[in-house]
Parts: C-alpha cells; structure tokens; sequence
C-alpha cells in the first residue's frame, strides 16, 4: 500500500509541474474568475481548488490573496484559513503515514536535528514557522509529519499560526478587489512584523533561551 502511495505521490508532482506550465503560471485573478463561474458552490469549489493546491505545492500566496479577492475580508479570511487547515491536516497525516520511517531510514541525521528543533517549540514553533511567508505552506505540512511532534500540537499551532499568516494577503486581496490602497499598505506592514516576529522567536528558540518554547 505505501509503495503505491509512493507511486501516486511521483504521478501527483508530475501533473502538478505540467498543470502549472498549462496554466501559466498561478495568479489570484485567475482563480478568481474560476471560483466565481460556480455561483453558489463558490465557497466549496474555493476549498477544494485550495486543498489540492497546497497538497500538489503550487504556491499559496496567490490562493490566499483571491480568497479576499473572491469573499472580501471576514468571509475570505474564514474560508482561506478553513481550506488551508484542512490541506495542512491531510498533507501532515499523509507524510507520516508514508514517510516517518523511509525518512528516518536516509535522513537521520538532519531529521533528527530538525525533530529536536521542532520538539523544542512544540506547537508554538508551527505557529511561527507559519507566520513566515517566504516558507512554501505546504513544505512545513509535510516537513512535520516527518518529525515526530505530536498532531494537537501540530494542529493548534498550525490554526494559530494560519489565521494570522493569511489574514494579510487576504487584506491585500480585498484591497485589490475594491480598488484601494490603503488595505494593500496595511498589509505589506502586517507582512512585515509577522515576518520580524517569526524569525525572532526562531532565532531564540535555537538559541535554547525559552526551554520548550512557551
């Protein structure tokens, strides 16, 4: 059964380089003119269009950003964080189920310096880790089914840590949406002490200074 698995996983990256070089690449306004053609099933096709997104690693900026492009803020921010959870839980299970011991197997070594690392932040370690833009979402979701940290830590931090991560880009979206700026400044300034906030408490948690993070 994990061998086929394997196998699917290699089919699903191989249809996700080719789906993207179709598309030209993944731009928010794209998708939501795609979203919006389903009408009252707009929510639902929303979330499914996200799941598989973040599962297959396409970028999540572009899907965070048309959530507020398509919802506005309240109800993009709700659906957004909804979609991205859901895709992080099932990408999480689905690493550990599959990969946990063929990584322990031939990575050892870094693994074992990327589980006591994460062990040491617990779940507030998840919520910083996405908080910080520049980490692919859907890389941290595998990358922590790998580890051994436990799914409540894993899931309270990953929710934490969601709704404020997206919660930017959504504004952005919404800006954009209603042809204003002041939402798009607001949320390059949010960016930006999300992102100062992230990588200090990264950096002190390293450092060892805060014990088991909390």
């Amino acid at each position: 059964m994990k061998r086929g698995l394997r196998i699917l996983t290699v089919l699903a990256i191989a249809l996700t380089v080719v789906t993207v070089f179709w598309m030209g690449g993944v731009e928010a306004e794209r998708i939501r003119g795609w979203i919006e053609d389903l009408g009252w099933w707009a929510p639902l096709g929303y979330i499914v269009f996200y799941m598989v997104g973040t599962i297959l690693l396409l970028p999540s900026t572009p899907l965070n950003v048309s959530g507020g492009l398509i919802f506005g803020v309240a109800q993009g921010l709700f659906w957004t964080s909804f979609a991205a959870v859901l895709a992080a839980m099932v990408s999480f299970f689905y690493a550990r189920f599959l990969g946990h011991s063929w990584a322990r197997q031939r990575f050892g070594g870094y693994l074992k310096k990327m589980d006591a690392e994460v062990k040491r932040g617990g779940l507030w370690y998840i919520f910083a880790l996405r908080l910080l833009p520049l980490i692919p979402y859907g890389i941290v979701n595998y990358g922590a089914g790998l580890t051994s940290i436990s799914s409540r830590d894993y899931f309270v931090g990953t929710v934490l840590g969601t709704t404020f991560g997206v919660f930017p880009f959504v504004l952005m979206g919404a800006g954009i949406a209603r042809g204003s700026l002041l939402p798009f400044t607001v949320s390059l300034s949010l960016i930006g002490i999300l992102v100062f906030a992230a990588t200090w408490y990264r950096r002190r948690t390293k450092e060892g200074n805060w014990g088991n993070g909390c």
